[in-house]
């Protein structure tokens, strides 16, 4: 499954992560990220850190790519609230995961994300339902609000969890691991 490229397909790529969210509140969709990730952790095991294929991520990775998200939309979020129209600028995510995330210790990954996660979600519920239309303007999709935002990094929490198990499944498929029993 191929997502939408965020730059060159931006309104679909929104839709994508926007449909991946549905109608269901994010914040208690973010809110069930961190043990839905500590669970991935257990399950993958000694697969934690195999890539199913060359240019795929494997879990960690993705889990790292998630702790970035939230920690680039931490300081989106907070411009957007503080500051009139502010330009927000996109990152690289394969090269943050292929530079930040090539050994990274899967505790102290959690333990950074839950404390970003939970502070997003306190920024959330803190911030009044009309600050919530402020907008920032990111560089590459223009206009963004602080609500979309906020509600694009739960489906993006849940394109990235299914990316994750997709890869375990890949890597147990490829072994015949993959068979109940």
């Amino acid at each position: 499954m191929t997502s939408p490229d965020p730059v060159t397909q931006a309104a679909a790529y929104q839709r994508s992560l926007l449909d991946a969210l549905g109608d269901d509140d994010p914040a208690a969709a973010m809110a069930e990220t961190p043990a839905i990730l500590r669970a991935l952790f257990t399950d993958a095991g000694d697969d934690l850190r195999t890539r199913p294929e060359a240019r795929e991520w494997s879990v960690l990775q993705v889990a790292g790519h998630i702790a970035d998200a939230e920690l680039v939309v931490a300081g989106r979020l907070r411009w957007i609230l503080a500051h009139d129209r502010p330009e927000i600028l996109p990152y690289d995510q394969d090269l943050w995961v292929d530079t930040l995330h090539v050994d990274d210790d899967p505790a102290a990954l959690l333990a950074g994300f839950d404390a970003l996660r939970q502070a997003n979600l306190d920024l959330w519920q803190r911030t009044p339902i009309e600050e919530r239309s402020r907008v920032g303007i990111h560089r590459e999709r223009g206009e963004e609000s602080f609500e979309l935002t906020f509600r694009l990094l739960a489906g993006h929490d849940r394109v990235h969890v299914a990316q994750a198990r997709r890869a375990l499944e890949s890597l147990r498929a490829g072994r015949g691991a993959g068979a109940a029993f």
